[in-house]
């Protein structure tokens, strides 16, 4: 059996069962995206706060969090404790994938709503503005758009890592690899073909994230239409 045939014979096998585990995929990708979206939002607001504790609390979560390889913060939330707490397989994975993305996702918020100027808040607050309405009208808004590009980088980043939770037995992708290859004994073909998989989810991901970003982009279209009247 040739390269060729050792592909399409995998393809034919184990096709439909990669499709099947390729939602699982995004399920997971998904739901961590969530809850790393909050995460990383709640402690971008201590980082920006005028608490000291929270400040620091914020800090300290994302230091250790940045800190610790991804996979044993896996298995700390799979096995470590399950003495307190018994989580499923995709729950542990989940929430792992959120805890670790949302520690990126706090700096990139933090970065996008210091970006915003300072002059618009305090004016927001001279006209009688609350704080959570400032910041839910004014500087939330424009900082999302900010952080649309570093956004969409974590995401990615976060649908890549998502493989590792293959190791807590989570039937995704590379999971159902390491299964098929084990079967076949064509480990070469089989990850080549599950990385077609990957850069397939990659390439939808990077397209949808750029028409967002470019139907989020209000002044690129009239800047252009401004320089070239000037032209």
């Amino acid at each position: 059996m040739n390269f060729i045939e050792s592909i399409l014979s995998i393809i034919q096998k184990h096709g439909l069962a990669f499709l099947q585990a390729t939602t699982t995929t995004i399920s997971i990708t998904a739901i961590s995206l969530v809850i790393a979206t909050v995460i990383g939002l709640v402690f971008a607001f201590f980082k920006v706060s005028n608490i000291w504790f929270l400040q620091k609390l914020a800090d300290l979560y994302i230091f250790i969090v940045r800190g610790l390889p991804l996979i044993v913060l896996i298995m700390f939330l799979y096995y470590g404790i399950s003495s307190v707490i018994v989580l499923s397989d995709f729950t542990a994975g989940a929430v792992a994938l959120g805890i670790h993305s949302g520690a990126y996702l706090a700096e990139i918020f933090r970065g996008a709503i210091q970006s915003v100027d300072k002059g618009q808040a305090e004016a927001a607050r001279s006209l009688g503005m609350s704080v959570p309405l400032t910041m839910g009208t004014i500087i939330l808004p424009q900082a999302f758009k900010r952080a649309i590009p570093a956004l969409g980088n974590q995401f990615i980043i976060g649908l890549k890592d998502s493989s590792l939770v293959a190791y807590i037995a989570v039937t995704e992708l590379f999971s159902h690899a390491l299964t098929a290859s084990a079967e076949n004994y064509m480990p070469f073909e089989t990850y080549l073909v599950v990385g077609f998989y990957y850069l397939m989810l990659v390439l939808i991901f990077t397209v949808i994230l750029s028409k967002v970003e470019k139907k989020l982009d209000v002044e690129g279209p009239k800047r252009k239409k401004v320089l070239g009247k000037v032209v």
